[in-house]
């Protein structure tokens, strides 16, 4: 699996100050990473970023090349991503990524929802967990339902 990150100041320092008084947050990573889970579903659903923005439709070339039993939504030909959608969490982080992968020319096995993530030279990026997922910054309403969380934790 492949790790990215989130770099938000006000989520790490929250997370920071609540750690200071509690030292387990098992119970709000456990609920930041179901929240968060279920966030990106909803994204596959309304075929829309983290910040609402629509998915670039497919390529004629791609609707042309989806087989007859595919269900031709954007990043759900099979269902096989986002049935590999998952998250889990410990006393000090919460993990929501992808665990489907495919074989690559070398033999190695490649989690295909990076290249979703971040685009490449001939596909454009569908973002299903950043804003920008060079610098691991979650998108604002995200960043939102993660302090509403911890919000609750703190009082």
């Amino acid at each position: 699996m492949i790790y990215v990150d989130v770099q938000n100041a006000r989520v790490v320092s929250a997370l920071s100050s609540i750690a200071s008084r509690l030292g387990d947050l098992s119970p709000a990573m456990r609920s930041i990473a179901a929240t968060m889970e279920e966030r990106v579903r909803r994204r596959f659903a309304s075929e829309t970023d983290p910040e609402g923005k629509r998915w670039t439709p497919h390529a004629p070339a791609t609707l042309k090349s989806y087989p007859k039993q595919g269900n031709r939504r954007i990043l759900d030909r099979y269902g096989d991503m986002l049935r590999s959608l998952n998250s889990r969490s410990d006393r000090a982080s919460a993990t929501i990524g992808f665990s489907a992968v495919t074989p690559s020319r070398n033999g190695q096995r490649t989690a295909y929802a990076i290249y979703h993530e971040f685009g490449t030279t001939k596909m454009p990026a569908r973002k299903m967990l950043f804003s920008n997922p060079d610098k691991g910054e979650i998108a604002k309403p995200d960043e939102d339902a993660v302090l509403d969380i911890l919000a609750r934790y703190i009082i």
